[in-house]
């Protein structure tokens, strides 16, 4: 067995067992490898351990996998900030567009993807903790994005998607994770249909165990599959 699936199957074993303490179906918890500055291969040894879902900050670095990667049934997610004048090349690419935070990027995608001819998933990145250093919508602003995402014609509303502050423990995420569920379950109060509300992507490698116990149905974990990376961003 590789490292990447002993990594895998220890990553699994921690996620069944959060979601125990939860009372939750691990069933109901994807798990997307994150492979930013990792190679092609690194994703083949995941994928042949049977992982599906990757996860990637990048459009170029992302470009460049999937092309070599093609003859692999695989799920791409961007859950790196998109600026708008990359929306053509991620509408086309990405199964899942996890960081909407503004409504020009929104409607760039959707109009990208309804040329296209692809349908990707999207979830609105929140920052609750109005970070300077990071992307996200701010919490007043997030009933206009679902509203926009709910009229548009090409792209699908799936959920929501946090980064807090990076903690010092696993515990200091907490909030911010429970903030996250509060907060999608008043926009389903409201009226948003449950379907377009079902996905939480929270947590990473330092934390995402205690997201699963706040509710997360995805979880990006790159460092506790691969290894700490050469360059250094966002650790998931």
């Amino acid at each position: 067995m590789s490292d990447v699936a002993a990594n895998l199957e220890a990553v699994r074993q921690r996620i069944r067992a959060a979601a125990a303490r939860a009372g939750r179906d691990a069933a109901e918890v994807q798990l997307v490898a994150v492979t930013k500055t990792f190679g092609a291969d690194r994703v083949r040894e995941a994928a042949a351990a049977g992982q599906r879902l990757f996860g990637e900050n990048k459009i170029q670095e992302a470009l460049a996998k999937i092309d070599q990667l093609r003859d692999l049934d695989l799920e791409w997610h961007l859950i790196g900030h998109l600026q708008s004048n990359k929306a053509r090349k991620a509408a086309a690419a990405f199964r899942c567009i996890e960081t909407i935070d503004r409504l020009d990027v929104l409607r760039r995608v959707d109009a990208a993807a309804g040329e296209a001819g692809s349908h990707p998933r999207i979830l609105i990145q929140v920052d609750l903790a109005r970070e300077a250093t990071k992307s996200g919508a701010d919490e007043a602003d997030v009933p206009e994005l679902i509203r926009a995402a709910l009229e548009a014609r090409a792209v699908e509303l799936a959920g929501l998607m946090i980064v807090p502050p990076y903690p010092e423990r696993a515990e200091d995420s907490r909030p911010w994770f429970r903030r996250l569920r509060e907060l999608r379950d008043r926009i389903a109060a409201d009226g948003c249909p449950a379907e377009r509300m079902r996905e939480l992507s929270m947590g990473m490698s330092i934390d995402f165990e205690v997201a699963i116990e706040e509710g997360a149905t995805m979880v990006r974990v790159g460092t506790a599959l691969f290894g700490k990376r050469a360059r250094v961003t966002d650790d998931a």
